[in-house]
């Protein structure tokens, strides 16, 4: 298991968060062999935040991972805006063949804005 950005070898954690932001911001269709690979979240991170917004990013969420990650069992998705108008999602999960649940945070933002 390796960062993305550094090359470094990561613990199991680390790792699947990265995973998780990968395929949270990958767009539906933009994988050449794997059409099917990522989420909506990315045809909704510019829609107006109010509580349809947020029902469907936590549902686009929750729907990608259980699909792409097979490490983890989700237990809850929670989208919420952090400090400084940003947004995140909240997770709660447990990592499989293991009674360890783990809660991890991630920011809503890609591209100029990391």
């Amino acid at each position: 298991m390796m960062s993305r950005e550094t090359g470094q070898s990561l613990n199991v954690i680390p790792h699947i968060k990265q995973s998780i932001q990968d395929i949270l911001f990958t767009p539906i269709g933009s994988r050449v062999m794997r059409r099917e690979y990522g989420s909506m979240i990315f045809k909704l991170i510019d829609q107006p935040f109010n509580d349809a917004v947020r029902l469907q990013v936590m549902a686009a969420s929750a729907t990608a991972i259980m699909t792409w990650e097979d490490r983890v069992k989700l237990t809850s998705a929670k989208f919420s805006k952090a400090e400084d108008s940003r947004f995140q999602i909240d997770l709660e999960m447990q990592l499989v063949g293991t009674d360890q649940t783990k809660k991890l945070s991630i920011p809503l933002n890609y591209g100029s804005s990391l």
